[in-house]
């Protein structure tokens, strides 16, 4: 028998359309009212100081809300919000959890909320000597709903409900999954649901993000809902809704392998709108220079003394966050002079190379790979994790890189104000009345 998979074109009552990808897909079949529930959105990241854009980058609270309305109606009691997005110095779980109106939903239906990264982590072994830190919360539950966003990802090419699963994990097993080889990011992360009891996943495809998953990529409404009971074919849709073929989504292809899954979609049953009517291609990445010196927008401004290594797969979460943040900083240091021979390098892998006079090493995974590099004449170590851009900014002005935080504030407006005006950009997608 074919697995399922529901898409619905999101109406304005999106409780009523996500009622409609539930039927479609028999989404509640596999759930028992006295079963403990979790219900794992995508809430990446926030921000408190500065303007955050959520479109295309957490799910929104709409949905959340009407799936909690939904399954309250069905009989369910036992449910839980939970959550481990980029740990800071304290957990701001419970801040982003008002933010986003959760708190209502806890008042009205007796929801509760779980910070993971304010929680407890239990090792939990996968075979092949891979022993990840999973929240106990989660280990606790009986279910899980797993409600992703639909969007890019400029090191996965696509972060939908299998990506969602691991903000489940501590932040050690989040560095852990970006690693080189046989731990590289698309080989590890696929392997997080085998352990956790996903009955469900629903794509919030209200909004969609290109280059992503950051709030520094470009959102568009899509206004789609995707729900399956199997969490592959839920990814094969949103995979080719975004305009992928799951055979180049190397995360998809390694989860088909290891439990002897199809990659075609023909051997799924679509139900309500039809793939072709939605397609269309999202780019995932970021354009940088041939000879890998910085972004294509560095280039086109005449920047020159400087390289800034491009990321890749081994740059986690927390240096992933503050690479934009480098990057406009860096932006903001050019005058019209050339650099004085930096070269930026970040991850696991990136080595410092020759004829450089200054080489930054952005984060403890790059100070550890270049450990007393013959290449290096003289290093800024930032050993942060991630680092901490205030003493990057320092320690670049004694070499006479003078970056100037207000011009990151000012693009961080940009990001947001570039929605205003938009017809269904409006950030009471991100509230519950």
């Amino acid at each position: 028998m074919k697995s399922t998979v529901a898409i619905v074109k999101a109406a304005q009552d999106v409780q009523e359309s996500l009622r409609q990808a539930l039927r479609l897909s028999d989404g509640l079949a596999g759930l028992n009212t006295g079963d403990k529930i979790m219900i794992k959105p995508n809430i990446v990241s926030w921000d408190f100081d500065l303007p955050f854009a959520p479109f295309g980058v957490v799910t929104t609270s709409t949905v959340i809300a009407a799936l909690v309305h939904i399954l309250a109606e069905h009989g369910f009691r036992d449910l839980t919000i939970g959550e481990g997005g980029i740990m800071n110095a304290k957990p701001e779980g419970d801040a982003v959890f008002t933010a986003l109106g959760y708190k209502n939903l806890q008042e009205r239906y007796g929801v509760k909320l779980a910070d993971f990264n304010a929680g407890k982590f239990l090792p939990v072994d996968y075979g092949d000597g891979m022993v990840l830190n999973i929240a106990q919360q989660v280990l606790e539950m009986d279910k899980m709903i797993n409600v992703p966003v639909l969007k890019t990802h400029n090191q996965a090419k696509v972060s939908l409900g299998i990506k969602n699963l691991k903000g489940c994990l501590n932040r050690a097993s989040k560095q852990y999954c970006h690693g080189l080889g046989d731990l590289e990011l698309s080989a590890t992360f696929p392997r997080i649901i085998e352990k956790l009891p996903v009955a469900l996943t629903i794509l919030d495809g209200l909004f969609t993000l290109e280059k992503g998953p950051a709030p520094t990529g470009k959102a568009f409404r899509k206004d789609l809902l995707i729900a399956s009971r199997d969490p592959l074919a839920c990814d094969l849709a949103g995979a080719a809704i975004l305009g992928y073929d799951a055979r180049d989504v190397a995360h998809l292809v390694n989860y088909a392998q290891r439990h002897g899954r199809s990659l075609d979609l023909d051997d799924y049953e679509i139900k309500g709108e039809k793939i072709s009517d939605h397609r269309e291609f999202i780019d995932y990445d970021w354009e940088w220079t041939d000879d890998d010196t910085g972004p294509a927008g560095f280039k086109k401004r005449g920047i020159s003394g400087l390289a800034v290594r491009k990321y890749d797969s081994s740059l986690c979460t927390g240096c992933s966050v503050q690479y934009n943040p480098m990057l406009i900083l860096l932006s903001s240091a050019f005058k019209g002079q050339p650099f004085p021979n930096v070269e930026v390098l970040t991850g696991k892998q990136q080595l410092a190379g020759a004829d450089f006079d200054l080489t930054v090493l952005f984060g403890k995974c790059a100070c550890h790979n270049n450990k007393d590099h013959p290449n290096i004449k003289k290093a800024i170590k930032l050993w942060g994790c991630p680092p901490d851009m205030k003493k990057f900014t320092e320690e670049l002005a004694k070499e006479g890189v003078e970056c100037e935080y207000a011009e990151y504030v000012r693009f961080r407006h940009y990001l947001l104000d570039r929605y205003k005006g938009q017809e269904g950009f409006d950030l009471v997608y991100w509230n519950v009345e």
